[in-house]
């Protein structure tokens, strides 16, 4: 038989300490079913802090947008809101983002709107005095009409780009090198028709910034659009304008996987098994991308990658400290020497280690006779955590109702189902190897879901609950207290806690 394949999550403190209270974890899915998401609303705020101290070290100015998409709970954003006012906003991408930051704390000169809007969303976004990040003219004048119409004060924009071009040091001379394709933000080549629109409506919009959103892990891609925007700015003061904000998105990254190795070993395997020259890693088969064509893996693993050495904090400062390819000076360097503050708009990295998905095991039976794996059946469906959408795998965390009976230990390999009349319904796609054999009663708990994975897909097939989420604070060594998500508030309760 062949040794197992883990890939063990990669758990800091306190979320280590949270999956160590197995009692208190059950006790609240006895009480609130299955699933339940689990929330760390203390973990948030550090991590902006990690963020800010990465600043600090650079010496820039700016501000860290949370990008509200990534989790829709009300106690991360109400804990973000009563951070440092200059130091940390947040990022919403529709009309009820909006309203939902605007309730749990936050005015309105901490927010920015971006992503596709409609006259509603930038209606309310003017009213209150948040920046709105445009992606093109047509929205450029959509704001100022509504302005105009409405008797409204200028409001901030940024105007985000695509399209970046420049020149490939590495490349030879005349190699030219453009960003990946983006549906986001207006292209470069296109700079004369959005600064006349800016012009043209000067008495509605005031430029503030400049953005852009590159959907990528490349740093060097990053650093590349960053110069790029920093010589459009110049273009900008050379026309009248002055805009003093570089807004850089997200794309920070976290790392699942605690060992490099066993996320090596994973993929390595998952190309012989593609081959054939192992038995598959995966229901039916299936390849993430992956296919056999001719006795040659062809294609490209569509996973996020589970194990990232640098992510987070560690990517903003590794963007930062690059070189420029035309000016030749770092990032940080080109924001300081032109009096730029930076924003950055960071989701899944802003919500690392803040969580975690609770599921109940219902049902175990074998799969599959000749293979001897099981398959165990949990009180969530693949929406309920929508890991294979977003690509990230990851070992559940069994806790375990009682005590193991003889002859349970030892790795087992199972399947992991959901709670849908579908056969596509599996939590993950991947054999997935556990301590034991699950029992029904059981938990299974998902590390790290806070970002996209805990309720990015949630709906409600079937009848299926939503599941509930919770936040807790560690109350002295070993207790947890725990409030509903909606009732948490970032100030001392009469029982002396926030939770």
């Amino acid at each position: 038989m062949d040794a197992p394949l883990y890939l063990r999550p990669r758990v800091d403190p306190p979320l280590a300490s949270l999956l160590r209270a197995g009692t208190f974890l059950h006790s609240l899915v006895d009480a609130l079913g299955s699933p339940l998401n689990v929330l760390l609303p203390e973990t948030v705020a550090e991590n902006a802090r990690r963020f800010r101290a990465v600043y600090s070290r650079h010496r820039l100015t700016g501000r860290v947008y949370f990008a509200h998409k990534a989790n829709r709970s009300s106690a991360l954003v109400r804990r973000l809101a009563a951070e440092d006012v200059a130091a940390v906003g947040v990022d919403v991408a529709s009309l009820e983002e909006l309203r939902h930051a605007l309730s749990c704390g936050f005015t309105g000169d901490r927010i920015l709107a971006t992503g596709p809007k409609d006259a509603e969303f930038l209606w309310l976004a003017a009213r209150v005095g948040a920046t709105v990040n445009l992606d093109s003219p047509n929205e450029l004048e959509q704001l100022s009409a509504l302005v105009r119409t409405h008797g409204l004060g200028r409001v901030a924009v940024l105007v985000r780009l695509s399209g970046f071009e420049s020149a490939d040091g590495h490349g030879g001379a005349g190699t030219r090198l453009l960003s990946r394709r983006s549906r986001f933000g207006t292209p470069l080549r296109d700079a004369e028709e959005l600064l006349s629109a800016l012009e043209r409506n000067a008495d509605a919009v005031e430029l503030t910034g400049v953005a852009y959103h590159l959907d990528t892990t490349g740093v060097e891609e990053k650093v590349r659009a960053l110069e790029q925007c920093v010589l459009f700015m110049d273009t900008c003061r050379a026309r009248g304008l002055a805009p003093r904000a570089v807004d850089i998105g997200g794309g920070f990254g976290i790392g699942y996987v605690a060992e490099a190795g066993e996320w090596e070993r994973w993929t390595t395997a998952l190309s012989e098994a593609v081959l054939g020259s192992r038995p598959p890693l995966t229901w039916r088969g299936h390849g993430y991308g992956l296919r056999n064509e001719g006795g040659t893996v062809r294609g490209a693993v569509a996973l996020y990658p589970g194990h990232r050495p640098t992510a987070g904090p560690g990517y903003l400062d590794e963007l930062l400290s690059l070189p420029a390819p035309v000016l030749g000076r770092s990032s940080a360097n080109l924001l300081l020497e032109h009096l730029h503050d930076l924003y950055i708009e960071p989701g899944r990295a802003l919500v690392d280690q803040c969580g975690l998905t609770l599921a109940r095991v219902l049902d175990v039976r074998l799969a599959d006779a000749d293979s001897g794996h099981h398959l165990v059946r949990l009180g969530m469906n693949a929406g309920d955590m929508s890991l294979e959408e977003h690509g990230v795998l990851v070992d559940p965390v069994l806790l375990p109702r009682g005590k193991p009976e003889e002859g349970e230990e030892g790795p087992v390999g199972v399947f992991l189902a959901g709670n849908l009349c579908l056969e596509a319904d599996l939590i993950t796609r991947r054999l997935v190897h556990l301590p034991r054999l699950p029992r029904p009663g059981d938990l299974l708990a998902f590390a790290n879901t806070a970002g996209y994975a805990m309720d990015f897909h949630a709906h409600r097939a079937q009848r299926q609950p939503f599941a509930r989420t919770v936040a807790v604070e560690r109350q002295g060594d070993d207790d947890w207290r725990w409030c509903p998500d909606e009732d948490y508030w970032p100030i001392p309760s009469p029982g002396g806690t926030s939770a």
